[in-house]
């Protein structure tokens, strides 16, 4: 009798859609793409939007004789970004956790971390994010794609609260969003919580340049004098060089505010990724762009092309996460 073979589920590629195509609006346009709520649509099961997306790359297909440009950002692919998501992830989910302590059978069985791109995409809403299209150019329908919330006690000497969105760069408190909420940055909050690098580092004493003369206070150092003042000189060197970070900081001397890449101060923008030039003269009509990873599946589209129906198709890599390439934000 033949031995049955177990199969391993971890290893199981489940089936689903790789190919999403969409419709660019006319025009000089700016939109988002969230490949979690779109994957969400397209396969009939929901995707948290948490996730690191490996995608494969973009294709512009254009109509004859197409003229414009195309560019695409994303959420900044860094350890302070990866750093901020998870740090304000873990204090709203301890947050839900024990306002629901005693009733836990009112957890919404969907209930995500779900944020905002930055001001601009917190100002559209979820209502304007590109979604899929058929074969035929329709849209698909939206579910329920509702961003979180962190609920803060107000210190005002009275029970209440305010309830603010999240954005993943730029500064706090960036207006009101198409909820009518404003919104708080998970790279300012992560910013304020940690401590700032030493002005100096090391914060060297005067004594260690005194290592000549016969009564040298750092006579370790006048040890290997050979007649010349080589000790003094080099130790003068490291005093003032190569002892202040190699990145601006709050109070390192001349800015005064936090100075976090993609926060209020540095960079407050979505980290740029590829662009490409439409040409009535592109052959086929078709338009390559690089793939790569997209945290949370965040991805922004800034198109001017002059002719209507132009589609943007993002490839996803097939693997083991629910059938997709892809890892928890939590895992990076």
């Amino acid at each position: 009798m033949a031995k049955r073979r177990s199969s391993k589920n971890g290893n199981k590629i489940e089936p689903s859609v790789l190919t999403m195509a969409f419709a660019l609006p006319d025009g000089a346009a700016t939109s988002t793409i969230d490949l979690s709520q779109c994957a969400s649509l397209l396969n009939r099961r929901f995707y948290r939007q948490g996730i690191n997306w490996a995608v494969a790359g973009f294709k512009v297909i254009s109509p004859s004789g197409a003229t414009g440009a195309l560019s695409v950002a994303q959420l900044p692919n860094t350890w302070i970004m990866s750093n901020s998501w998870e740090k304000s992830f873990r204090a709203w989910s301890k947050m839900n956790r024990e306002a629901i302590s005693e009733a836990q059978s009112i957890r919404p069985k969907f209930l995500d971390f779900k944020i905002y791109a930055d001001a601009d995409h917190h100002s559209a809403g979820y209502g304007l994010n590109l979604l899929p299209v058929d074969l035929l150019g329709a849209p698909y329908t939206a579910g329920q794609w509702v961003s979180a919330k962190f609920v803060i006690p107000k210190t005002n000497g009275t029970d209440d609260t305010i309830s603010h969105e999240i954005v993943a760069v730029g500064a706090n408190y960036p207006g009101t969003g198409a909820s009518g909420l404003n919104a708080v940055s998970l790279i300012e909050g992560y910013a304020a919580s940690r401590a700032l690098p030493d002005i100096l580092d090391p914060n060297m004493p005067d004594d260690a340049l005194l290592a000549s003369g016969s009564t040298p206070q750092n006579y370790l150092g006048a040890l290997f004098n050979e007649g010349t003042d080589q000790t003094a000189d080099v130790i003068e060197d490291m005093r003032f060089d190569n002892k202040i970070a190699p990145y601006p900081f709050e109070n390192d001397g001349t800015n005064l505010d936090t100075m976090y890449p993609n926060g209020a101060n540095q960079g407050p923008t979505l980290q740029y990724h590829d662009s490409a030039i439409v040409s009535g003269t592109t052959i086929g009509g078709v338009t390559h762009l690089k793939g790569g990873n997209f945290l949370c599946g965040l991805i922004r589209v800034a198109s001017n092309i002059d002719s209507p129906g132009t589609l943007l198709v993002v490839d996803l890599v097939p693997g083991t996460h629910r059938g997709y390439l892809c890892e928890p934000m939590t895992e990076m």
